[in-house]
């Protein structure tokens, strides 16, 4: 009995046309140098065939589509043309350096836009496909045909128009959700229904277009997949027309990852390549990256959940279905802040060189809460302040309540300050030169105690508008020359905690 033999893996195709449709989203035009740099990326990422433009747009995409063709040599490079002769002469024209070549031609196949684009029967558009095709393959030997607003178009019609080009030598065959109209079941059904009622698909290719008006242009390219399509179009970020593309690398990602799902299924992107890639084309057309991006985006492996950060610090697959190095991302991100637990402020603690014991964790802890009901995120440095409090004197002689001050131009500041010492509230006020010194004269009237103060220091802690100050203070007090610190996100209170700091210290 013969040994069945694995099934060979199929080739899924990337089509990348970031920089043709991604370049056409209001705000994202780019020069033709710039078009190449990234068409430079997207070699490097592995992608199968970069569409670098619509060559009779205009001069400048002309360029951009000669500059690649003639650049780039492992990617074949395509440019987009219209069922029109000087369309297709154009790309022809761009093209004709490109090792690998590719000229996609475009023709409108809904009821719809027959009616109110184009004024033409289906007979009239059905001769345009042939003939342009046609035209298109003696020019080049590898044509793509899209059937603009597949979609939407009667299911007969669509059948004879691709039947059509394929007998006119058209070797890929696109069907694009144009507007971002069906969903992944019907996207499914459809390309099934393609395979089934046109007698010589086996011939072409079956490729997927898809829009994300309805964000569902990752689920409707992957249904397809699953379906029998065998190349994705897809863009760098998703970027395109109105609500953009399918996005590559989730696309890519999705394969990778649900390889139980798609299976005997391969592809020759170099994964690691994707976040490098994201930013180049986030830096060039000024679109900045959502946080909450799927597979790019900052917060796409960042944790702030204590639940999810204590499993994630035990066994990261709890949490995380792709390692971040796969895409190019370094780590994962333990990010701190309100939400975050005990176990996730002890492991950071020690990264930045500090271990304490459960019961000063516990304080820790609680001064962290604080700190993270004031402030988006906390930072090593926020925590290296906070750690830095425990090496403080374990008893305060005096510790501070309550600061109030009141500054107005032309008028000399005045402050209040509350402070316990020896189990007792006491209070005092004063005037200054500013609301610091105002404090700190307050302060003084409280302790008794004579100081100079030799040195004072602020700088932020960490950067934005909520970040903490540091102050360090220098005192001359009862003959002794000491330092004191203090942090917060109010700068006043930090300056007050860091002189009481050194007057604890004096004794």
């Amino acid at each position: 009995m013969k040994k069945k033999g694995k099934k060979a893996k199929e080739k899924i195709i990337v089509f990348d046309t970031t920089l043709r449709d991604g370049e056409q989203a209001p705000g994202a035009s780019l020069t033709s140098e710039q078009k190449l740099e990234i068409a430079y990326q997207l070699e490097k990422l592995g992608v199968d065939v970069i569409e670098a433009g619509f060559p009779i747009a205009s001069p400048d995409d002309f360029k951009a589509v000669d500059l690649i063709s003639r650049k780039i040599k492992k990617s074949s490079i395509c440019g987009l043309a219209r069922c029109l002769t000087k369309d297709i002469e154009a790309a022809s024209e761009s093209l004709k350096r490109a090792k690998h070549s590719r000229i996609h031609i475009f023709l409108a196949t809904s009821k719809i836009h027959l009616k109110y684009k184009f004024k033409k029967a289906e007979d009239e558009i059905l001769n345009l496909a042939k003939k342009a095709t046609k035209f298109a393959r003696n020019l080049c030997p590898d044509v793509e045909f899209s059937p603009e607003d597949a979609t939407r178009s009667q299911k007969d019609f669509l059948y004879r128009v691709v039947e059509t080009v394929i007998k006119e030598g058209a070797r890929t065959i696109n069907i694009p959700d144009t507007v971002g109209y069906s969903y992944p079941q019907e996207v499914h059904s459809l390309i099934t229904d393609i395979r089934n009622n046109v007698p010589n698909i086996n011939k072409a290719t079956i490729a997927i277009h898809c829009h994300d008006d309805l964000g569902m242009a990752v689920a409707n390219s992957l249904s397809a997949v699953l379906a029998g399509a065998r190349q994705v179009h897809c863009t760098i970020n998703g970027i395109g027309e109105r609500a953009g593309n399918a996005s590559l690398e989730e696309i890519v990602m999705a394969l990778n990852t649900r390889k139980d799902a798609f299976k005997n299924l391969k592809m020759g992107i170099e994964t690691k390549e994707i976040a490098r890639t994201s930013r180049l084309v986030s830096s060039l057309t000024g679109f900045i990256i959502p946080p909450n991006k799927a597979i790019v985006g900052k917060n796409a492996f960042a944790h702030e959940s204590g639940i999810h950060q204590d499993a994630i610090l035990k066994k990261r697959s709890t949490y995380e279905i792709m390692n971040p190095k796969d895409v190019g991302i370094d780590k994962s991100q333990i990010v701190l802040g309100k939400h975050s637990g005990r176990h996730a402020l002890a492991k950071r603690l020690e990264k930045v060189g500090f271990k304490f014991s459960k019961e000063r964790i516990a304080i820790i802890f609680k001064q962290f809460k604080v700190l993270a009901d004031k402030k988006k995120e906390i930072f090593d440095d926020d925590l290296i302040a906070l750690a830095e409090e425990q090496t403080k004197p374990k008893v305060k002689i005096y510790d501070l309540i309550s600061t109030k001050a009141i500054t107005e131009t032309g008028v000399e500041p005045y402050a209040e300050v509350k402070i316990k010492h020896k189990g007792r509230i006491r209070k005092a006020e004063s005037t200054g030169d500013g609301p610091v010194d105002a404090c700190y004269k307050a302060i003084d009237k409280i302790t008794g105690v004579k100081t100079k103060l030799l040195n004072y220091k602020l700088d932020a802690i960490t950067i934005g508008k909520d970040a903490q100050g540091r102050v360090k203070v220098e005192i001359i007090a009862k003959g002794k020359i000491v330092s004191g610190r203090g942090s917060s996100t109010d700068i006043l209170e930090s300056s007050v905690k860091a002189y009481l700091d050194a007057l604890n210290r004096v004794g």
